[in-house]
């Protein structure tokens, strides 16, 4: 059997080292050839695997003095990642991970928690990945199963539940102390309030120290992840969030123990330097902030629960006539699934009896449900309305329609945008600059002339309303809101790259057939020579296409099956692409297709060139017909505009984006069909592998180009497109090259894809704009810098709350997403 392979094989220096490997490869049994490319030291074999193996070839190469690298695929690996606080704690785990050998990329996505890692398993193990992670103070979680979303859920509540009954502990204590600390100090025009008198601090000044230490330590321990944490970040040279609040609570408490250890041995002047309520309230804050947060992250992510949630637990498959019910992952390719009204569908598949309508809203966005018939497509989680059908089960497991849309929706929303990448780097040197600014800031103060207390209020206060989680989570949270919003309307974006490179997008080129037509032509006029009847044409034609895919082709079969005219048998069939069919029918060579055709090979046309030009001008598709090299009439195939393309056409123009369709039709054709839909620009007689080329030409003009398409032979133009966008009824192949998927057949999808990309870049913008706006204004204030003018000093713990406000003001922003309207 022969096969073609490619060896890395390594140890060659020269041109000499090639020709070595090659000539004793070649002398092997079986090799037909053998080249080597020096420059990617790659060896391409091809062989007969009867008479010689892989192993007699890597044997051969290592006896001539070079080696052969196995070939070892990267894996990839989603780990959930514990204790991060901030955007600084996400570069620390990407940066310990990226410093392993082996590892090809890593992704920490600070809103979902999650590490993506690319790793070489020939070279790192998953345990080293897991003991790097926990070695920098982080703990990796268990890698969910893609179904486990119950799980994660419970996990997801449970840490709720944990920092609020923290958030709840801190507060009970931090009220009182804040009311004990701050009740005696306030002055006119603010009453002072009254506290019992054995904690009196002019009279009982150790009473007073102490109350408020006993009502501290509560609070600290609440907050001890803050101080675990913090440190642990510090003493692994990649300081976070909690490092700061770490840093300025431990400094507010130090030094409070200090004035009290003073008033302990009789300076009761020391009972106005305490600051235990600025501790006390900055961790209650700050554990309110994390609380809200998380409430706030669990709801980004509700769009994928939703998809999880729609999978049916069993199904009934019929086995020797008797229904039993199974587990869902029970469920095989090939068996027969029985689903009564009212039920879901549990997988994907094709109806073998029955009739129903399906509502495939949740994965379409479409309200309307869809008859089915025998020889039907179901959709697993989709719900059966009102008949009981059988089908057999085609796709099951991680290969059916829902589990490849949960899996993109997840891998978009753990995917970073490229605006994310200037927040990474800010976030990356964000807290030792905290840091520096914080201490300079104190020492400025104090070598001014200022109070040792005056200084250090400044130092917690720059170092508390500091906020790298605002920047984390700016970009993310936006995406996941986004792509999620997106997969309930049936558009899913796969990732932020193409979410982002959407909303730049000015010129959107369509395929004619199965994009803004239906892709079901019919045969609408038969127009003849001399040379035989309309019946026999159709027949002649009928018989020459049963073996063509193509879809004008499918029209003409039809049209032959509804006459009941009979089949020819075809002695010879050849396709030429972009062009028609050549075959032979009873010795006679039969030539189907274009214009262009009929010119190649020398066919006349000026018999019917008139008729030819009225039907393209109808918007028609006239496809000639020749026998023996002599015109025997033109077949005229039309294919219906879908009712959405003009209006989604009409709505991308008053978006401002220039429309272009692309088409194998001739010049007349398209035009007909473009002025039906308001198309600006007709690219004609493409040939299938020419319309990549025409995207780039359209590029090289200096536009952002979107390719929207349904076939295979539409992938390379989406591939080559700056985004190539899927109709969700086309192939497989179509779906993989693009970077949008729409689920439904609707181009007004296409505008709300737009539209959506649009959105979502604005408010990842204005949760920038704000995350970095509030520590460029924040920082300074907490400096000092308004004092130096002789405005207010700004009080720590109003600096903690603004903190906390700022993380929970950028959720709440993206979560506006969640309001998004598509087009209609």
């Amino acid at each position: 059997m022969n096969k073609e392979q490619v060896i890395r094989v390594t140890g060659m220096t020269c041109a000499a080292c090639a020709k070595a490997v090659e000539r004793v490869t070649k002398k092997l049994e079986g090799v037909e050839s053998a080249s080597v490319n020096i420059a990617t030291e790659k060896l391409n074999i091809k062989y007969d695997s009867t008479k010689s193996t892989y192993e007699d070839i890597k044997s051969a190469i290592e006896k001539a003095g070079y080696g052969v690298l196995e070939e070892v695929k990267a894996k990839e690996v989603i780990i959930p990642i514990g204790g991060m606080t901030c955007a600084a704690c996400a570069k620390a785990v990407e940066r310990v991970v990226k410093k392993l050998d082996g590892i090809e990329n890593v992704s920490v996505n600070m809103a979902t928690e999650k590490a993506t890692i690319n790793y070489n398993p020939s070279k790192v193990r998953l345990s080293e990945i897991k003991m790097a992670i926990e070695k920098a103070g982080y703990k990796a979680l268990e890698i969910e199963n893609k179904s486990s979303v119950d799980e994660d859920k419970l996990r997801k509540e449970k840490e709720i539940k944990t920092l609020w009954t923290k958030f709840i502990i801190s507060a009970i204590f931090a009220i009182p102390l804040f009311y004990i600390a701050m009740g005696p100090m306030l002055k006119p025009p603010f009453p002072t309030l009254p506290i019992p008198e054995i904690i009196d601090p002019m009279m009982y000044p150790m009473n007073f120290a102490l109350v408020q230490i006993f009502l501290t330590i509560p609070i600290v321990i609440a907050g001890y992840k803050f101080y675990t944490s913090g440190t642990k970040a510090i003493l692994n040279k990649s300081p976070n969030m909690d490092s700061l609040i770490a840093m300025g609570t431990s400094a507010a408490v130090l030094y409070s123990f200090y004035a009290a250890y003073r008033i302990s041995i009789g300076q009761f002047e020391a009972v106005e330097n305490m600051y235990f309520e600025t501790a006390g309230i900055i961790i209650a804050l700050v554990l309110l902030g994390k609380s809200l947060e998380a409430v706030s992250k669990g709801r980004t992510s509700e769009a994928i629960k939703k998809l999880m949630g729609l999978v049916p637990k069993t199904a009934i498959i019929i086995k020797d006539d008797k229904e039993i019910e199974i587990l869902i992952e029970e469920v095989e390719v090939g068996d027969i699934i029985l689903v009564k009204p009212g039920s879901k569908i549990p997988v994907d598949g094709e109806v073998t009896e029955g009739h129903t309508a399906v509502d495939e809203s949740m994965l379409t966005g479409e309200s309307i449900p869809v008859e089915k018939n025998k020889g039907d497509k179901v959709i697993g989680a989709s719900i059966n309305k009102n008949g009981s059908i059988k089908f057999k089960a085609t796709k099951v497991g991680s290969d059916t329609a829902l589990s490849q849309i949960i899996k993109l929706v997840e891998d978009a929303q753990g995917s970073k945008a490229p605006i994310a990448q200037m927040a990474d780097i800010v976030s990356g040197y964000f807290v030792p600059i905290v840091f520096a600014i914080a201490t300079l800031s104190g020492l400025a103060w104090y070598f001014s002339g200022e109070s040792v207390v005056f200084s250090l209020t400044i130092f917690i206060a720059v170092l508390v309303i500091a906020c790298p989680c605002a920047l984390g989570l700016a970009t993310p949270t936006a995406i996941m809101v986004g792509t999620g919003k997106g997969a309930e309307y049936g558009v899913l974006i796969k990732g932020g790259e193409a979410l982002e490179s959407a909303h730049k997008i000015n010129t959107i080129v369509f395929d004619k057939t199965g994009t803004i037509t239906e892709g079901k032509p019919e045969v609408t006029d038969i127009v003849v020579t001399e040379v035989v009847d309309k019946n026999t044409l159709l027949k002649i034609a009928a018989s020459a296409e049963k073996g063509s895919e193509h879809p004008l082709g499918e029209a003409i079969v039809k049209a032959g099956e509804k006459e009941n005219l009979p089949i020819l048998k075809v002695d010879k069939f050849k396709a030429i692409p972009g062009h028609g069919i050549e075959v032979e029918i009873e010795n006679s060579l039969i030539l189907l297709g274009n214009r262009k055709l009929m010119l190649d090979r020398s066919v006349a046309l000026e018999n019917l060139q008139n008729e030819s030009d009225r039907l393209a001008e109808e918007g028609k598709t006239p496809m000639y017909i020749a026998i023996d090299n002599k015109l025997a009439g033109i077949i005229a195939v039309a294919d219906v505009v879908k009712e959405s393309s003009a209006k989604a056409i009409q709505k991308l123009h008053e978006m401002g984006i220039e429309v272009a369709m692309i088409t194998g039709d001739n010049k007349k054709t398209a035009s007909a069909i473009a002025k039906q839909v308001g198309i600006d620009r007709v690219l004609a007689e493409v040939l299938p592998q020419d319309k990549a080329n025409e995207v780039k030409k359209l590029q090289s003009e200096g536009k952002k180009v979107a390719m929207v398409g349904d076939g295979i032979n539409d992938a390379p133009a989406l591939a080559q497109a700056d985004i190539g966008i899927a109709i969700g009824s086309g192939t497989d192949v179509a779906m993989e090259s693009a970077d949008i998927v729409l689920m439904r057949s609707d181009l007004m999808d296409v505008p709300t894809a737009i539209k959506l990309s649009k959105s979502t870049i604005r408010n990842i913008k204005q949760n920038l704009f704000w995350a970095f706006g509030y520590n460029v204004i924040g920082i300074p204030i907490a400096a000092g810098v308004l004092y130096m003018f002789g405005g207010p000093q700004l009080n720590p713990i109003f600096a903690a709350a603004a903190m906390a406000l700022s993380s929970v003001s950028v959720l709440a922003n993206a979560l506006r997403l969640r309001g998004f309207k598509p087009y209609k």
